[in-house]
């Protein structure tokens, strides 16, 4: 198979378009800025998925499903989450279609107008907090922890496939609490559940921190982030847990009554993940050969290709091993195509990131062994069939654990302190990664290094690591750490 992708380092944006499309992740699609996920991008979201609502429900969360539309007067009871939304909503103003009485095609029926317009889901804090009016009256149907797995719509005038498209699928917990400590806990709890996710599944590090005020998302007290670091020194916003306080349920009058009886509004928390972390996962750890993916997300864990050709006694060796394996719920696929020559298949799996290639030929069986290579180092070795089963799902764990060091590695190589201003844009020119320094803790100093730099803050440091000083920008006195880079 011919080279196929840029290398990552003459042009990392297309680079990562030719891992998407030639690893078969995604496609364009003749909506603009929609895509569509194939197999492969959607085997991965699957995984990645059945993990986290495992997660979720061992938490004691449970799945919902709420409508796609939503009434537009809903967006409007809380004015900070309209102003958050608005430029990105898609509105339905009518509801059928209509021959054209001028010439060919079809056009809005005018008779259809609706009476309100409806706004496509952006995200759904109001029709959820809408519904809860209903479904709480007192302290004993309290916590309300729901999630739901969905779709939304965020009209976005740049997109790339998976980071950011008009469509995308994601989760979205709303749980609703009887005291304000009880929704801090939860919003830090699902917080902590992003980052093992992120960490134990996909060998993805992450900077857990809180967002500037200015960063928070619309309409919420706090924002909680999972920050990731990709390939080319850029960061990637992760997943984010929202403490909303009793700004919905004062939106939507949802109070409940105390043991008490005495009313009180509840207090809410929001958070998500989404197909962006499909990105994510292929900018942390991919190469110019192409996608390489962690063992534990990996569609196809292993691959099994017979050489040259499948024949009875190979095949008959391959799905032994296979049930071997199955057994072990390791996934394997056996590659019964007589048609293209095994270093086709080779660069092929190489392509989609399978994380272990097994090659057995006849001289192999003659030897009692077979060929194993692995996607990560890219290493072969012989290795004997008695036990090859344990051998592989040892590899698979080493493989796992090799991902997460060495991109833990690159991160932590790509953290500078910063004392002056001058030390942050060389950090961000030079060497790109996070840049620690002091701030003042106001918008006006945050915007302002944004305007320079064109970098943000990425998140609070809650541990205040460097202490107290002065702000590298307004010198003014400074006692919160941040965490400054570029990012997508």
């Amino acid at each position: 198979m011919a080279k196929e992708i840029t290398s990552r380092v003459d042009n990392y944006s297309q680079w990562y378009n030719d891992i998407v499309k030639k690893a078969g992740l995604a496609d364009n699609s003749a909506v603009r800025g929609c895509m569509v996920i194939k197999p492969l991008g959607f085997g991965i979201w699957e995984n990645m998925k059945q993990q986290l609502d495992k997660m979720f429900k061992d938490t004691g969360h449970v799945n919902a499903y709420f409508p796609l539309f939503i009434p537009k007067s809903f967006l409007s009871k809380e004015a900070e989450h309209v102003e958050g939304f608005a430029k990105e909503c898609a509105v339905i103003t009518h509801h059928r279609l209509m021959n054209n009485p001028n010439g060919s095609g079809v056009v809005v029926d005018p008779s259809a107008k609706l009476e309100e317009e409806l706004v496509v889901r952006p995200t759904s804090e109001t029709i959820i907090w809408n519904t809860y009016k209903d479904w709480i009256q007192s302290y004993r149907d309290l916590p309300l922890l729901i999630n739901q797995w969905a779709n939304v719509v965020r009209w976005e005038m740049r997109t790339r496939p998976f980071l950011r498209t008009a469509e995308f699928l994601w989760q979205e917990g709303h749980t609703a609490h009887a005291t304000r400590d009880e929704a801090i806990q939860e919003a830090e709890m699902i917080h902590e559940v992003y980052a093992r996710f992120a960490e134990d599944y996909m060998a993805m590090p992450v900077i857990k921190g809180a967002k500037t005020a200015n960063e928070r998302f619309a309409g919420a007290e706090e924002t909680f982030t999972i920050e990731a670091l990709m390939q080319d020194g850029k960061a990637l916003q992760a997943g984010t847990s929202h403490f909303l306080g009793q700004n919905f349920a004062k939106a939507f009058d949802v109070k409940f009554a105390d043991k008490n009886n005495k009313e009180e509004y509840v207090w809410a928390t929001s958070w998500g993940v989404s197909t962006r972390l499909v990105g994510g996962l292929v900018m942390t750890h991919s190469d110019d050969e192409g996608l390489v993916l962690p063992p534990r997300l990996a569609p196809t864990q292993v691959v099994i290709v017979p050489i040259p050709k499948p024949n009875e006694t190979i095949l008959k060796v391959a799905n032994d091993i296979a049930d071997k394996l199955k057994a072990l719920n390791i996934s394997v696929k056996i590659d019964k195509d007589d048609q293209k020559r095994p270093g086709f298949k080779f660069a092929q799996y190489e392509m989609e990131g399978v994380p272990v290639r097994l090659g057995i030929g006849m001289r192999d069986l003659e030897k009692n062994q077979i060929e194993v290579a692995r996607r990560d180092t890219k290493e072969k070795t012989a290795v004997a069939l008695e036990g090859i089963e344990r051998y592989v799902q040892d590899l698979l764990k080493e493989i796992q654990d090799n991902l997460f060091n060495r991109a833990k590695q690159y991160r932590d190589d790509h953290i500078t302190v910063a004392h002056t201003m001058e030390e942050l844009e060389q950090a961000l020119n030079e060497k790109g990664g996070f840049v620690k320094a002091l701030w003042d803790g106001t918008t006006e100093t945050e915007l302002a290094v944004k305007e320079k730099t064109k970098a943000t803050i990425r998140c609070v440091d809650t541990e205040n690591t460097l202490g107290s000083g002065k702000d590298i920008m307004s010198g003014k006195d400074a006692t919160q750490t941040v965490l400054y880079a570029k990012a997508y």
